[in-house]
């Protein structure tokens, strides 16, 4: 036992495994203060609880193992290392023994693994493709090997290990295929884009096109999607087809006032000629009597000229009619096809904007604030406790909950701001000209509001509230850094307990 003062012995124990160049552990700390104050290290307890749930997890279907197990289990009661070490050996080795007689340790478990493990690769299958027919022959022929009750586990072993070698191969080629063909479908839809930039129809509907084709993909955004542009493309060749037979037909009114005013043009010089002629019988008459059959020429001649105005200018009129009304019927189309655009921009269940509409509100946003120099809040909500909501009351429940949240934001917010469905039970909501205390006061004026105003189903009333985190974009900020800011803090205050709103630093 050493004299020294307990802070010596610190010091020194310090220094000597400065001279040892040994790692600052707390064991090699404890190893050298041990060896300088002269006292020996307190041994660690015996994990006995750890030891047991070990014991517990082990396999004993069969009378060998059992007995092994129970030899382990005593060891552990008697806190005994040596003994736990080599039951623990016997247990190991009568596994072994099972394996080499091509049984398994765990009876009827085995072949229940084998099965699980075939029905396994089966699903795998299909994801994989039919391309390979040597990688589709060994699918089928190690399927039939694992359901075959008398294949060795050395034999399934070395199988497996083929066709996960081949697996990894085959699924490392089909994530690239995958990622090639987006990124081709990205750069098509940006052409077509590109190229058809005066049809805003057209855009919208690009638009839409390449949100899907956005990684993570999933199916259920594709079947929304699908919908969304077949209802689109449905209203859009009808205005187009309308659009195109008005534009012919202003196109065939255009050509009959043409050759209206062509033989206006004929008979106005017919009738000209026609006086000229008369104005030179005057000219040479010497009695009335000569001057009377022209006259009646001319009378007549004006006549025709008359009747054949007032038919033009009747004629012309109608043209003039039903041309505005040509134009008005474009003017009609051409909003219809806007707003087919406008819906491709939105969420068709709650009627806010999509994540589409919401990069392009914020880029506008964006550079407004910049350019005025004022402040731009962001609000990232989602509601407390959805998937319970779901479980409990099903999906339309679900879906009609999310359509109120954003009936009653919509009656709390300014018509400067804009609200989105981020995605799931998540809505972002674009406060411009706003700060951050007074953006986190508007999103707890929406709570207050939310509780007023009960949701109802089946003449129940539930209970909507949501948790928010604000941000506030900083002067050289990203949109998604900005995203991130508000989500963290959207998240503490779940933690916190839900139903509040906290300030992203």
């Amino acid at each position: 036992m050493s004299d020294k003062k307990p802070a010596e012995i610190a010091r020194d124990a310090f220094k000597l495994m400065a001279e040892r160049k040994q790692q600052p552990s707390p064991d090699n700390y404890e190893a050298a203060y041990n060896e300088i104050a002269g006292t020996k290290a307190h041994a660690a307890p015996f994990p006995e609880d750890a030891l047991r749930r070990v014991a517990l997890a082990l396999p004993a279907h069969e009378a060998d193992l059992a007995k092994a197990v129970a030899s382990v289990e005593s060891a552990i009661a008697q806190h005994n290392w040596a003994a736990f070490k080599n039951s623990l050996l016997d247990y190991v080795t009568k596994v072994d023994h099972h394996s080499s007689q091509g049984g398994q340790p765990a009876g009827k478990s085995g072949a229940e693994v084998r099965e699980q493990v075939a029905r396994l690769v089966e699903h795998v299958a299909p994801a994989l493709g039919s391309d390979d027919e040597r990688f589709t022959k060994q699918i089928q022929e190690l399927i039939v090997l694992l359901r075959n009750p008398s294949v060795d586990l050395t034999t399934a072993r070395v199988a497996l290990a083929n066709f996960n070698l081949k697996l990894s191969f085959v699924g490392e080629e089909q994530g690239a295929i995958r990622l090639t063909l987006l990124h081709l479908l990205s750069l098509m839809f940006e052409n077509i884009s590109a190229l058809g930039i005066e049809d805003r129809w057209l855009v919208g509907q690009v638009q839409s096109l390449m949100e899907a084709a956005t990684p993570p993909l999933n199916l259920k955004r594709l079947d929304d999607v699908k919908r969304k542009l077949q209802d689109v493309i449905a209203k859009q060749t009808e205005a187009k087809a309308r659009s195109l037979e008005a534009q012919a037909q202003v196109k065939l009114m255009l050509a009959t006032f043409i050759e209206r005013l062509s033989q206006m043009t004929s008979t106005t010089g017919q009738f000209r000629n026609e006086v000229d002629d008369f104005a030179k019988v005057v000219e040479k008459a010497h009695a009335l009597e000569e001057i009377g059959p022209a006259l009646q020429t001319v009378l007549t001649a004006t006549r025709n000229m008359e009747e054949s105005a007032r038919q033009v200018g009747s004629e012309l009129t109608s043209i003039r009619e039903r041309a505005m009304q040509a134009e008005e019927e474009v003017i009609k189309l051409q909003s219809e096809l806007d707003k087919a655009s406008v819906q491709a921009r939105l969420d068709p269940l709650t009627g806010a904007l999509n994540r589409r509409g919401l990069d392009e509100a914020f880029a506008r946003e964006i550079l407004a604030a910049r350019r005025k120099g004022s402040h731009l809040c962001l609000a990232m909500l989602d509601i407390d406790n959805f998937k319970v909501l779901n479980d409990t009351h099903g999906h339309k429940t679900g879906d009609a909950a999310l359509t109120h949240l954003v009936g009653v934001a919509r009656t709390c917010m300014r018509p400067q701001d804009t609200m989105a469905r981020y995605g799931g039970e998540e809505f972002v909501i674009l406060l411009p000209d706003t700060a951050l205390e007074h953006a986190v006061e508007a999103m707890q004026r929406l709570q207050r509001e939310l509780t007023k105003r009960f949701f109802l189903q089946n003449n129940e009333r539930l209970m909507i509230t949501f948790s928010a985190g604000v941000a506030l974009l900083d002067a050289a900020e990203t949109p998604e850094d900005a995203v991130k800011r508000a989500d963290h803090a959207m998240y503490l205050a779940k933690r916190a307990g839900k139903n509040r709103v906290f300030a992203a630093s």
